[in-house]
């Protein structure tokens, strides 16, 4: 007999009597999703830019891109904001980024609706919209949409994935992370990496079988049940890592130059038709050094530099492969709607020269160059944190002027593909017609014949901003329903209409042409005077690479976009307009914990972030273990933070008591005691007395006493010439082990503490010195 089922929410449908005999029962109905409903998978790079893949003119090998390419569609016009947090909270929820309250990552929110980084719920996301109609939803990867002090223990955890429609999560939090050595977290706690980078482990390999597990786990249980795949992999940010042989593929490939690499790739995506045959690339950035100006021992640290970038882009593109060869194993790669986008433009972060470990460049402790090429074949291992020179920036932008942060199209026209090769009939071909992430989710619901709700979860839902270019996927021909389109990121501003594009650059079209520094507020008089002077217009349907403005010659136009992106800004809370960074940085912003002067870890719990932990640099601090020693003796960390990029560690080993600072992975000072730590309950102490003040801006910390006491008695002490000025990167806080990479070689991580620990205490209750330029270049570089 056939279950009488009923839809949930809804009256009961069968009958109740007195006894089962007199009754039929009735069921509330499952949510299934309707009979041969595709499968979604968003796949989003990070810091790609629109000259990285091969199907887009690169010389980078990405045959999975190039294989989704070549089995649906590339689009050339499609646009993000230029910035991490910001796109990603566009591409989930159809909304623009300030609705989100993104207007830039959320450790620099401040105090006003676009700016305050907590997504309303009344934007729902496209996960929380699938799994009401019957989909299992995946979020695997780069997270980054939680307000920044919401990513510990503490939560809350609503803005988690998992609070936000995903089922299932594994990736990280955060804006960026080793692929080594990554901060993982599991639904809502946090795990450690399964393997360790000797046994072959990679971020993007993980993330991959992640993915593919979850996708098992549901069609074994019910085949019929579409899945929505949200992948965003930790590449390409950031540090850029890649297995050696990977890189290696690559020698001696970019030995010509950036601006090799970018005549080049604007000569394929010409013979592509990914830019126009007509097409002009842009200027030679001012910013950018000349290739032949440099040494030859500079030019091959970074032509390292990007060979392991593309080994590192090749090495995922191989991860990605993988899936898509599972989906079709599976049978369900035919009926799936892949999109994949990048957040934004190359990033510029490495600086003109490039570093092997971005903590020392967080620390004003930049690297000689002799240094780096003295670690040239490691650059891309576990050991360093490396970020490529901007030359290469600008060059993986191609045909583009500029990069990531601005509102030029190096920062926020990124590759586009679509493909769903049982909906679509087109293979192979470009899309021309204007787009931005905001149109991916409405796009796919209009595919899915989804109505957006007008409720989740209770929550009266706010107008989609998108408009879907479904009816572009077959039709080359059809015209643009996206006709207008504003941009603003840290006051650099931008609006698109109908193949016309104004830009206010801020503070100028380069930093050597800017008329103030990055980061510097906007007052209502320089807004005034950008508003009448600053503007620049191109006619990108004719000079897609902004290479002539055109303002002199079309006043009336360019003054009519300009009060079109006023009236874009004041429906979409972007006003006040807010060039500052510093400043959005050091406002107080509402804390889950209040600062105090004493913490308490215990072994066995999660890390802490190093924005949420105790602040121990610069000021006298005391850490202290309280342990039990076995017949035996024990060994293990007590207390880490930070990793071999930087870090400190008070451990045990060979029965001594040892305290080692790594300073920016250059100098290792330690203390250790002459004397085995007794067997029985004690009190380890470690104590940090500054003798001087730090030189911050040149990246040296206090120089200080290091002091190691057992139960009250000074047991060893040494000097420290100096230390880390403002902060470890990764800085997560551990207690009973050093996850990760070892913050010293004294071992091998993770050095778990063998004896009792029943708890250590760190006490800041001395004066902090702080350097919040530092912090915001921290910040920064990580979104």
């Amino acid at each position: 007999m056939a279950i009488e089922e009923y839809r949930q929410g809804r009256p009961f449908t069968g009958v109740v009597g007195r006894t089962t005999d007199e009754s039929s029962p009735a069921w509330p109905a499952p949510v299934r999703a309707t009979k041969g409903t595709p499968n979604v998978l968003f796949v989003v790079m990070d810091d790609m830019g629109f000259g990285h893949l091969g199907c887009f003119g690169s010389p980078i090998e990405t045959p999975n891109f190039d294989r989704l390419a070549a089995n649906g569609l590339r689009f050339t016009n499609m646009h993000t904001t230029a910035l991490c947090s910001p796109s990603r909270s566009c591409i989930v929820t159809g909304r623009n980024h300030h609705s989100n309250g993104m207007a830039s990552i959320t450790e620099l929110s401040t105090g006003y609706p676009g700016y305050d980084g907590v997504m309303p719920f009344e934007n729902g996301m496209l996960s929380e919209m699938l799994v009401d109609q019957g989909f299992s939803t995946f979020m695997v990867g780069k997270w980054h949409l939680t307000p920044s002090n919401q990513e510990t223990a503490t939560g809350p955890y609503t803005r988690w994935p998992l609070g936000r429609g995903f089922e299932r999560y594994y990736g990280f939090l955060g804006g960026d992370t080793s692929q080594w050595y990554p901060d993982l977290v599991y639904d809502n706690h946090q795990v450690e990496p399964p393997r360790t980078p000797e046994e072959g482990y990679h971020l993007s390999e993980d993330l991959v079988d992640k993915s593919i597990e979850f996708i098992a786990d549901s069609k074994q249980i019910d085949p019929a049940k579409p899945f929505y795949l949200h992948l965003c992999f930790g590449a390409t940010h950031a540090p850029h890592h890649a297995p050696k042989e990977w890189a290696d593929r690559y020698a001696g490939a970019f030995d010509e130059g950036w601006d090799a690499y970018r005549e080049k790739v604007f000569a394929r995506q010409k013979e592509l038709g990914i830019m126009p045959a007509d097409a002009t690339l842009s200027r030679h950035d001012p910013d950018v050094p000349d290739w032949q100006a440099q040494s030859p021992e500079a030019r091959r640290l970074f032509s390292r530099m990007m060979e392991v970038f593309a080994g590192f882009l090749s090495h995922t593109d191989h991860q990605l492969g993988r899936l898509l060869d599972f989906l079709d194993d599976q049978g369900e790669l035919e009926n799936t709607i892949v999109m994949m986008i990048s957040d934004n433009g190359a990033s510029a972060e490495g600086g003109p020269t490039g570093t092997t470990n971005e903590a020392q460049f967080f620390n004003n402790a930049p690297e000689s160059l002799e240094a780096s090429l003295s670690v040239i074949d490691e650059i891309g291992g576990p050991k360093h944190f490396n970020h490529y020179p901007w030359g290469w920036t600008w060059a993986g932008n191609s045909p583009f002027r500029r990069w990531k942060r601005e509102t030029y199209r190096g920062g926020s026209c990124d590759p586009f593909i679509v493909s769903w090769p049982a909906g679509v009939n087109a293979k192979g071909e470009i899309r021309d017609q204007y787009a931005h992430i905001v149109d991916m989710v409405p796009t796919v619901l209009d595919l899915l014949d989804i109505e957006p709700p007008a409720t989740i979860r209770g929550v009266t839902q706010a107008p989609l901003h998108g408009v879907s270019f479904a009816h572009a996927l077959d039709d080359a021909a059809s015209a643009s329903k996206h006709h207008t389109q504003y941009f603003e990121m840290f006051g650099h501003r931008a609006i698109d209409h109908d193949g016309w594009r104004a830009v206010c650059p801020w503070p100028g079209p380069s930093f050597a042409e800017a008329t103030a520094a990055f980061g510097d507020p906007i007052s209502s008089a320089r807004l005034s005077q950008l508003d009448a002077t600053g503007w620049e217009l191109y006619h990108v349907a004719e000079d897609p690479a902004e290479t002539n403005n055109v303002a002199a010659d079309n006043r009336d136009r360019l003054i009519a976009m300009i009060g079109t992106w006023y009236a874009e800004a004041g429906k979409h809370g972007v006003l006040p307009i807010d060039g500052s960074a510093l400043a959005r940085m050091v406002g107080e912003k509402p804390l889950i914990a209040a600062p105090r002067d004493q913490y308490t870890m215990r072994p066995n719990t999660q890390t802490v972030p190093f924005f949420a932990g105790p602040r121990v640099l610069n000021r006298p601090h005391s850490i202290t273990a309280f342990v039990e020693i076995p017949d035996g003796g024990a060994e293990g960390v007590l207390l880490s933070q930070g990793s071999a990029a930087g870090g400190y560690s008070l451990f045990i080993k060979d029965g001594l008591l040892n305290y080692v600072h790594n300073y920016v992975g250059r100098d290792l000072f330690r203390v250790s005691s002459s004397e085995p730590v007794p067997v029985g309950k004690h009190e380890l102490r470690f104590e940090f007395e500054p003798t001087d003040k730090p030189d911050m801006p040149n990246g040296k910390g206090s120089p200080g006493h290091l002091q190691l006491y057992v139960d009250g008695a000074l047991v060893a002490a040494a000097d420290a010439a100096v230390t880390t000025p403002f902060a470890f990167n990764p800085g997560n806080l551990t207690c009973g082990s050093n996850p990760g990479s070892p913050v010293t070689p004294d071992y091998k991580s993770p050095f778990k503490f063998t004896g009792t620990l029943h708890k250590v205490t760190v006490d800041v209750s001395g004066d902090l010195i702080e350097d919040p330029e530092s912090e915001l270049r921290v910040h920064l570089a990580k979104q």
